[in-house]
């Protein structure tokens, strides 16, 4: 009973706080990405500061283990997306995201950072 009446006030504290599965780390799928703008870029909303992850010079497969830079921003453009990268989880759980860091260094974010549905990004 005691478990029980914890785990409410925190769910209540929770909600009341505004703190969203963004905040954990993963977003939560939300409306789906726009585009493509002039540029050919598609836009979506990611979790600030979200890693970006380099890839293979043979293949231009992610290498979830070397990061090139972070994304700052919570609105960014993405160029394509791949559904064959290392498992991510989530909705799409080997899908990654070709970007520009904010360091302009180019690389792949995971899905599980973007809150936005990213099946309008054209694949890779």
């Amino acid at each position: 009973m005691r478990v029980r009446g914890i785990l409410a006030a925190t769910m209540v504290a929770a909600v009341t706080a505004g703190t969203g599965l963004a905040g954990a780390g993963t977003a939560a799928a939300a409306s789906g990405c726009t585009g493509p703008d002039g540029n050919g870029y598609y836009w979506c909303y990611n979790v600030r500061g979200a890693p970006v992850y380099d890839s293979r010079e043979t293949d231009g497969y992610p290498i979830p283990d070397r990061i090139v830079g972070y994304m700052n921003s919570t609105h960014s453009w993405f160029h394509c997306r791949r559904d064959d990268g290392p498992y991510v989880g989530g909705p799409h759980p080997n899908r990654w995201l070709f970007t520009k860091a904010d360091n302009g260094q180019w690389g792949y974010m995971k899905d599980t950072s973007i809150s936005s549905e990213t099946n309008p990004v054209r694949s890779c």
